[in-house]
This record gives C-alpha cells, sequence and structure tokens, in this order.
C-alpha cells in the first residue's frame, strides 16, 4: 500500500516526533512514553449509493479504515459497525413537525468509530487532514457515498454494568455484540455541559457500557455540507455497548428516550442500533435496504 513518501512535523522541525524545549533544543522524544488514556474519537456515519455496496465495503475495510485513519499517529483502536435494514426499523428519529437530525433518519448504513490518545487530538488531526489531502490526490477515495454524520468528540466519562468492567479505552476490542449510538439534546437555554438525567445499568442488563461523548465544532469555513453539525455544543452522544444484539436490549434505549423526555431533560434526537462487521467478508451488504 503506497504512501506519502515524506510528512513534516507540524511543528517544522522537519524530524518526525520532534519538538522543541524551553531552552531552544529539539526533543526528538516528545512522542514517546505516556499512559494510554481515551482522549477523543471520530465518528463517521457513511451512506454507500445503491448498487456500490459490497465495493464500497472492500474500499473501506481493506484500505481506508488503515490508509485514512489506523496508520496515523495517536489512533489506538478503531471498528467498523453496520446497521442493516431491520436494525435501521429500530431507529428513534425525529418528533412530528421537526426536522430531522442528520437530514434522514434513516439514512447511514455504515459507522466507524476511532479512539485516538489523551493530549494528542490536535496533532492527530493535523496528520488526518493531510493524509486525506494526499488519499484524494492520489486516487485512493471512493466517490459513490455520502457522509450522514462525520464529527471529533470528546470522551465525558462512562457508566458501567460491573464495577470492574471493559474499560473505555479496550470498547473497540471486546467482541461486543451490538452498540448503539445514541443522540441527546439538552432542552433549549440549557448550559452546554449541563449533566443531563442518569441511568443505572442492572446487574442483569445486556447494556455493558455507555460512553458519553461531546461534539468538537467544526471551525469557520470548514467544507462540509452534512446537517447535524449545528447546535452541537447542546448535544451529548452516548455510545452503548451490549453483549448480545440490539434486539433483545432496544426497549431499554427506547424506555430511556421515554424517561428523558418525560423528565424534561433532554431529548432523544436520534438513536440507532448497530452490529460489528465481520472483516474479510461482505456479510450484511445484502441487507442495507
Amino acid at each position: 500500500m503506497s504512501g506519502p513518501q515524506q510528512i513534516a512535523d507540524p511543528g517544522g522541525t522537519g524530524a518526525a516526533g520532534s519538538a522543541s524545549t524551553d531552552d531552544g533544543n529539539v526533543d526528538v522524544d516528545a512522542d514517546l512514553g505516556g499512559e494510554v488514556v481515551l482522549g477523543s474519537m471520530l465518528f463517521t456515519l457513511v451512506e454507500p449509493h445503491k448498487g456500490h455496496e459490497v465495493a464500497y465495503h472492500r474500499w473501506y475495510e481493506r484500505d481506508h479504515f488503515y490508509a485514512g485513519c489506523m496508520i496515523g499517529p495517536w489512533f489506538f483502536a478503531g471498528r467498523r459497525w453496520v446497521a442493516t435494514r431491520d436494525l435501521k426499523d429500530l431507529r428513534i428519529g425525529s418528533s412530528a413537525g421537526e426536522a430531522p437530525l442528520f437530514g434522514d433518519d434513516v439514512a447511514g448504513s455504515y459507522l466507524s468509530l476511532y479512539w485516538v490518545l489523551d493530549g494528542r487530538a490536535a496533532e492527530n488531526t493535523d496528520w488526518g487532514s493531510r493524509q486525506v489531502k494526499w488519499l484524494h490526490e492520489n486516487g485512493r477515495m471512493f466517490p459513490h457515498r455520502d457522509h450522514i454524520h462525520t464529527l471529533l468528540y470528546r470522551y465525558r466519562g462512562a457508566e458501567r454494568r460491573d464495577e470492574d468492567g471493559v474499560p473505555a479505552e479496550l470498547a473497540l476490542d471486546h467482541p461486543f455484540r451490538g452498540m448503539a449510538a445514541v443522540v441527546v439534546e439538552r432542552p433549549e437555554g440549557a448550559e452546554p455541559k449541563s449533566p443531563l438525567p442518569q441511568w443505572s445499568l442492572a446487574p442483569d442488563s445486556s447494556v455493558a457500557l455507555v460512553l458519553k461523548w461531546s461534539g468538537i465544532p467544526l471551525p469557520p469555513g470548514a467544507p462540509v455540507t452534512q446537517p447535524g453539525t449545528d447546535g452541537v455544543r447542546r448535544r451529548e452522544m452516548q455510545l452503548w455497548f451490549a453483549d448480545s444484539e440490539p434486539h433483545y436490549w432496544w426497549p431499554a434505549v427506547e424506555a430511556y428516550a421515554e424517561g428523558l423526555r418525560a423528565s424534561g431533560g433532554g431529548t432523544v434526537r436520534w438513536a440507532s442500533p448497530f452490529v460489528p462487521t465481520i472483516p474479510g467478508t461482505d456479510t450484511y451488504t445484502d441487507q442495507l435496504w
């Protein structure tokens, strides 16, 4: 797999992983050490064009998953998920008279999640921007797809079923059989980071872990045409990881949405179940519509 021959570091020293110290010397080991702590994620929900499902899936898992993200600095975990037609039927979407958050509540079949090491988001984003530009220039992108929602999120904490359960850092590596992405919006006028009504995960719940995130607003002039990025400061993204497939525990998501609405503390604007893709196979590509 070909790639850029040389990428200069953002500090302009010309040495990979180098940075200037207070005395003006170059610290060539600035990218060494550090704790394995989750800091942020890249969330990217995409819809392949009809008739291109298999080609898109193979391009993404065999090339872009790695070339666009995982070979880059400070990504330390990634996983792909899929919403089949029957799972899309379970989605929670816009209320009557309310515009769909992402333009179309049903759109978005493939979701990719990537974990980024704490404190390294700026370096990671800088590399990602330059790498995607290179991939475009070298014919390594796939035109027959639509971005439904792609955004960076900061990690804000977790709710766990088990006291010594799966750490957030390992959530994408653990063989969870189902996952839900749940977008909660705070009421109009609420503080952007005000706490939302909490829930508890019962000991017998299939849902083992819920991770909470806040969106990082796009900078002015960002080349984005997707809906759903306005008002991101009022929203919380939740990722629910479960030991069983979504049909068994989706009523818990619906109950949470109803309880949240009844409390007046917020609204679930969009929620979708997913199952993990099976790398190296075309499983689910014929079940999207």
